[in-house]
């Protein structure tokens, strides 16, 4: 079976995105790996399928398949990706548009600066927005966040903020992104045992109230370029820990994030890039992957 795809990024943060709307694209885990894997198929971070919508606000569906195969809520990166792969594919020329995600609706809105703006949907903070067990912990209040001090196999304790936005975030603060521990806590963090559906962990270092460095280890995919909903976690958690003020930019190893929120309202502005475009026969890449993976 042929599939046409295109390779995209946003500041970074790479995709392969399908139209699951002109042809028919049965997604698996083994399917998304396949493409994924950087060495034997495409490479990207996550793969992206647009898909026609199930509800009637909105112009289309798109989910969110991480390079591991796991499919994930929301992804802020891919959510401008997206944006310019419907216009440029001529699927639509409706700007805004109203997509679906598993959570909910977002809008978007591409800028004849080649920007994309998303509205990215409800923020929460409870522990259990995220799965998290905070049984027998105690929280400790800074401003109006609540930090939650966890112990990590390692032997290390790190204070985390907790972000829900559609995916769940734990965000932390740290004096030097370049030497922050990132390789080795991330991934004791994003599979804590306290998070029942893992965690994309954040690694923030504040420059001034409205710049930060950030570094994200995301699931499923591990340390990427750059993090779109983690960028928006690390800016609410900035923010309500007192640290930060709207606007917000977030210079990641990818490029810059433009964040903003005023409490209720949260959006993202940044670039979004095709690579190139391209078809692949799906079934002689997965048995290729199978037989090198296997080995």
């Amino acid at each position: 079976m042929i599939w046409s795809f295109s390779k995209m990024h946003g500041a970074g943060n790479d995709f392969v995105v399908l139209d699951g709307v002109r042809q028919s694209i049965d997604m698996t885990p083994e399917r998304a790996r396949a493409l994924a894997h950087r060495q034997f198929g495409i490479g990207a971070d996550q793969i992206l399928l647009v898909e026609a919508p199930n509800h009637p606000q909105a112009d289309f569906r798109y989910r969110i398949f991480n390079a591991d195969g796991s499919e994930v809520e929301h992804c802020g990166n891919g959510a401008r990706c997206f944006v310019r792969f419907v216009h440029e594919q001529k699927l639509s020329s409706r700007n805004p548009l109203k997509a679906e995600i598993a959570t909910g609706l977002i809008t978007l809105e591409e800028a004849d600066d080649a920007t994309v703006t998303v509205n990215m949907g409800q923020t929460r903070f409870e522990p259990e927005a995220v799965a998290f067990d905070s049984s027998d912990l105690t929280g400790t209040r800074e401003h109006d966040d609540t930090l939650w001090s966890l112990p990590l196999a390692n032997g290390d304790t790190v204070n985390l903020s907790l972000v829900a936005i559609s995916n769940p975030h734990a965000v932390q603060i740290v004096d030097d992104v370049a030497t922050a521990p990132v390789a080795a806590q991330g991934p004791l963090i994003e599979q804590h045992r306290r998070f029942a559906n893992r965690v994309n962990a954040g690694f923030m270092q504040i420059l001034d109230s409205h710049n930060i460095n950030l570094r994200v280890y995301e699931r499923g995919a591990g340390e990427t370029l750059a993090c779109g909903t983690g960028a928006c976690a690390a800016v609410v958690a900035g923010i309500r820990r007192g640290r930060l003020q709207s606007p917000v930019t977030v210079h990641t190893r990818g490029g810059d994030l433009h964040i903003a929120w005023d409490g209720t309202q949260l959006t993202m502005r940044g670039p979004a890039v095709t690579v190139f475009s391209s078809e692949i026969n799906i079934d002689r890449l997965v048995t290729q992957y199978r037989n090198r993976t296997a080995l």
